[in-house]
């Protein structure tokens, strides 16, 4: 049987993609074994810095990391983005396992990683799309630093984000240790992923990942 035509808005998000396979290892970065220099401030696409973009406005000071509490909701005001949080292990290529595409409003959380909130990176990944329509994080890439991302949590606390770096990963370029390590010890942070780029339909794959990079500035009940 013929595969079915994709619509415009097709894709499938870390389909056993090969340098996922890092993922696992990499935690122990998210877990601050090492610190990895600070994110650029600015949009990039690969690893070139947005010339000429103005600088953005001057960002609040982190604050002290929560404890360990499992996230339940996450929250971007400015996409008007309200999405469940559920957790997800490693596939059988050792990658995150997104949320099933009959959940692709969900939101993904790395259950084995960091919770969002404590010290250390947090990693949340989403679909871009699916076979017929824009899924949770259709619109990631619009996001610019000094955005608010908020994670609900089952404590009854509210982890607030603000957006450091938005950047555009080509899978030639892709730093495993930029992209999972903790840019600041001691600091919480959180990384929301997504796919990019150009559909590639021999391969079933996007060609480069939205990575959003943000840090704790607030929290709240």
């Amino acid at each position: 049987m013929a595969e079915p035509e994709r619509s415009t808005y097709g894709g499938r998000l870390l389909m056993g993609v090969a340098w996922t396979a890092l993922l696992l290892g990499l935690w122990l970065w998210g877990r601050e074994v090492t610190g990895v220099r600070p994110a650029v401030t600015a949009p990039v696409s690969g690893d070139v810095a947005a010339v000429g973009r103005p600088a953005p406005e001057q960002l609040p000071p982190a604050v002290r990391p929560l404890g360990d509490a499992t996230p339940q909701r996450l929250d971007i005001p400015g996409l008007d983005l309200r999405a469940p949080v559920v957790a997800r292990g490693l596939d059988v290529h050792a990658a995150i396992d997104p949320p099933p595409y009959e959940q692709a409003a969900a939101v993904g959380w790395y259950a084995a990683g960091v919770k969002p909130g404590a010290a250390g990176a947090a990693l949340m990944v989403g679909h871009v799309d699916t076979e017929s329509r824009p899924a949770v994080f259709h619109r990631l890439g619009a996001l610019r630093p000094g955005a608010t991302v908020r994670v609900l949590r089952d404590d009854g606390r509210v982890a607030e984000f603000t957006v450091d770096d938005v950047r555009v990963v080509t899978r030639d370029r892709f730093d495993a240790h930029q992209v999972y390590g903790a840019h600041r010890p001691g600091r919480a942070e959180l990384r929301l992923i997504t796919c990019a780029g150009t559909f590639d339909r021999a391969t079933r794959d996007y060609t480069a990942n939205v990575v959003v990079s943000a840090y704790l500035t607030g929290t709240g009940l």
